[in-house]
């Protein structure tokens, strides 16, 4: 059996700030049949313990240390290996916040930036893209880091651009493609994941609707992958182990044998 779950949050559990249906009884179900539960989403907006709040507000069961998001993996990467960067971020205030919470030094001046972090952000124009070409444009050994390679995302309206499109945006005005993105698949997320979790990748279980991010991320590990089918309607990415409706059909795999089998494959 499984002894822990990876769930994704947007497009999975939540379609904005909405339940997906039958998804309260299946983190329940889910968390009877496991030891650990951790939630992983490329959201870089909202930090932990608003998610686990929002997710509580709803009847799911989370604490703060059970997320992991796209902005927190951003802000102990920078920490980790730029601790003495003056960072330029080219992201909305929701990231921004994150960054100054989480003690990253922050500049508003681009040439004066020894890092650029990429990410979602509503109001992104030319300005930012000018912004980009006087941070990396000819200057060697400034880090270009993105939040998440989410090109599009859920939302109750449908699909919208997601920090990947920035990201992508930055790569082509400046030329250059990011350092490293984090979210999911990142090894580094991936790390962050794993050490939290305390169980070994071959005795977990990811479920997400993105092949290219949750199903990507699964395989790079080692977990049983799963995908929902209540999310990304049409992604590439790698074969998921098992493809299901929804959450709540996810919920036997976990109390069945764990791995793949032929007949779960659409």
């Amino acid at each position: 059996m499984a002894r822990a779950a990876v769930v994704d949050l947007d497009g999975t559990v939540l379609r904005g700030e909405t339940l997906i249906p039958g998804a309260r009884d299946a983190m329940a179900d889910i968390r009877a049949a496991t030891e650990r539960v951790l939630f992983v989403t490329n959201n870089p907006t909202v930090p932990p313990g608003a998610y686990a709040a929002r997710l509580r507000g709803l009847g799911v069961e989370a604490t703060a240390a059970e997320i992991v998001t796209a902005g927190a993996a951003t802000v102990a990467y920078l920490r980790a290996n730029h601790a003495d960067a003056a960072v330029y971020p080219i992201a909305g205030e929701p990231v921004v916040a994150q960054l100054r919470d989480g003690d990253v030094s922050l500049t508003d001046d681009p040439a004066a930036a020894d890092a650029v972090v990429a990410g979602y952000d509503e109001s992104f124009g030319y300005a930012d893209l000018v912004a980009a070409l006087r941070a990396l444009d000819g200057r060697e050994g400034v880090a270009f880091v993105g939040t998440d390679p989410d090109r599009a995302i859920p939302s109750e309206d449908g699909p919208i651009p997601g920090s990947g499109a920035i990201v992508r945006a930055v790569a082509g005005v400046t030329g250059r493609e990011p350092d490293v993105v984090l979210g999911k698949p990142s090894r580094e997320t991936a790390e962050i994941v794993l050490e939290r979790l305390g169980v070994p990748a071959s005795e977990c279980i990811v479920v997400g609707d993105n092949p290219a991010t949750d199903i990507a991320f699964g395989e790079s590990v080692g977990m049983t992958t799963v995908r929902v089918r209540t999310g990304v309607a049409d992604a590439d990415g790698p074969e998921p182990d098992h493809v299901v409706a929804s959450l709540a059909d996810a919920v036997s795999l976990f109390e069945a044998s764990h791995g793949p089998s032929d007949d779960s494959q659409e």
